[in-house]
């Protein structure tokens, strides 16, 4: 979401005590950010940017197969950015998850079709609320085989006519990855009283699971 509207909500969750007294806890305990996680040779990457990560990565780390959801940047010409200078617009970061996953579980083109059905990807940079090439929908692709899954899915949504407008969702190699902050992590179970989480969060997760039930961990 953009720094205006972040700030209009921070200031609305600070009129109740409690929340007040939630938000600043989890601030201070915050810790330096930690490079990128390492998975073995069983699991394999998956890099999406679909908007605002704090509903991102809630979604996707409900699902069988999903070892890890880690929030972060990528795409950008700043080495470890912070949130503060990628809200800028001016790093060229998306905000993104990065997804460990168990490919004899759940397939990277199962994950595709998640995240082409909880976003919009006909949208230049912007999700709902949030603007700014932060938000933009990309595909970071780790492997030449994730280049050719994307690319033919995006050939045949379009061809399908699923969605009105022309797809804008990038598919690039990944480059210049970064953890975001702790505070960034699992955003939701740690923040379920941030009006944001409230408003638009909480309810696309539901909707989420609702569609998904049978791909849910269990």
């Amino acid at each position: 979401m953009n720094m205006f509207f972040k700030n209009l909500v921070l200031i609305f969750a600070f009129s109740s005590l409690l929340l007040t007294f939630n938000f600043c806890k989890h601030m201070s305990t915050a810790q330096p950010t930690q490079p990128a996680q390492q998975v073995n040779d069983s699991l394999e990457l998956a890099t999406f940017g679909g908007g605002c990560f704090w509903c991102t990565e809630a979604m996707f780390d409900q699902l069988e197969g999903v070892i890890s959801v880690e929030s972060g940047y990528a795409g950008g010409l700043v080495v470890d950015p912070s949130y503060e200078d990628v809200c800028t617009g001016k790093t060229g970061h998306a905000e993104v998850i990065r997804i460990a996953f168990d490919p004899r579980k759940i397939e990277y083109e199962f994950l595709l079709e998640v995240f082409f059905n909880t976003h919009d990807p006909t949208t230049l940079n912007r999700q709902g609320g949030d603007v700014g090439t932060q938000y933009r929908s990309a595909v970071f692709y780790h492997s030449e085989s994730q280049k050719i899954t994307a690319e033919k899915m995006i050939r045949e949504l379009t061809e399908e006519k699923v969605y009105k407008d022309p797809i804008v969702t990038e598919v690039t190699p990944i480059n210049n990855y970064s953890q975001a902050e702790d505070y960034h992590q699992e955003y939701l179970d740690n923040n379920p009283g941030n009006p944001y989480c409230q408003v638009v969060v909480s309810p696309k997760v539901e909707k989420f699971r609702k569609k998904y039930a049978e791909k849910l961990k269990k």
